[in-house]
């Protein structure tokens, strides 16, 4: 009797888990239960089996088709806009409003006439489904109207690049300097521990010669404040005043989100 409660709980610890990573992957999971009968030879090895392959043709062929009955849109990679992470398209987080996204083309273009090789590297965006459905560990990126946009940085050589410094896009710092003000320190002062726990989710450091580029980082910056749909950009204080960039739409996120010098959140009206 234990061991038939404990196998429930279990299963349904893994459909909380995969459901708050993917959306879809808690119910494909149930379906899969379903599915596949006890009694087959090596069952474990195909339910494992039948769910990722059930997992990998819904994502890709079917989920992108339905999103935009819920006003979301899946974002294409073209030589302007692209995913940091494959991961971001595999877990489904690659999805936004209409308007958004035609931001998102906007802003991709006046880049590139500065900086014509860098390309838009987003990082979570959304899922397919359901406005208010959250996106963990984002506080906001539930309606398809909010997006993170990498850093641009350059290599050893002073070249503008579209590498990045970690894995996953997060969690690699662009600290203030002892003469900026450091406004980690004062939310961590507050109690709001977990203000750079993003560091944590780095996945792995990669390209550690990468540092910012100002110029190119500041003209992304400020083709995102061009465009009249964005209602909310946050980035670290520090870093407003450092690119020298100033907009009623760059606001400070709060001590009770994550630091955001790692990247650029952006918002629709």
């Amino acid at each position: 009797m234990f061991k038939k409660i404990a196998k429930l709980v279990l299963k349904f610890l893994l459909f909380l888990f995969l459901t708050a990573l993917t959306q879809i992957g808690g119910v494909i999971y149930i379906l899969t239960e379903l599915l596949v009968k006890r009694n087959v030879p090596k069952y474990r090895f195909r339910k494992l089996g039948v769910f990722l392959i059930t997992y990998i043709f819904i994502t890709f062929f079917i989920v992108p088709y339905i999103a935009p009955l819920f006003g979301r849109e899946k974002i294409k990679d073209t030589t302007q806009i692209k995913a940091h992470s494959f991961f971001t398209k595999l877990l489904n987080r690659n999805y936004v409003h209409p308007k958004l996204y035609t931001v998102l083309e906007k802003t991709s273009s006046l880049v590139q006439q500065s900086n014509p090789e860098v390309m838009l590297i987003y990082l979570d965006a959304n899922f397919p489904f359901i406005n208010g459905f959250p996106l963990l560990p984002h506080l906001s990126h539930n309606d398809g109207k909010k997006i993170d946009i990498s850093f641009i940085y350059q290599d050893h050589n002073y070249k503008v690049t579209n590498k990045k410094p970690s894995i996953s896009g997060y969690g690699v710092f662009e600290s203030p300097t002892k003469q900026e003000y450091n406004q980690t320190l004062v939310c961590k002062q507050k109690g709001n521990w977990q203000y750079d726990f993003t560091k944590y989710i780095t996945f792995g450091t990669i390209n550690k010669g990468l540092k910012l580029s100002k110029k190119a980082t500041k003209d992304l910056l400020l083709a995102i404040v061009k465009q009249k749909q964005i209602e909310k950009v946050f980035i670290e204080p520090h870093l407003k005043n450092r690119l020298k960039v100033q907009s009623a739409k760059i606001r400070f996120h709060g001590c009770q989100a994550v630091r955001h010098d790692d990247h650029i959140h952006i918002q629709l009206k």
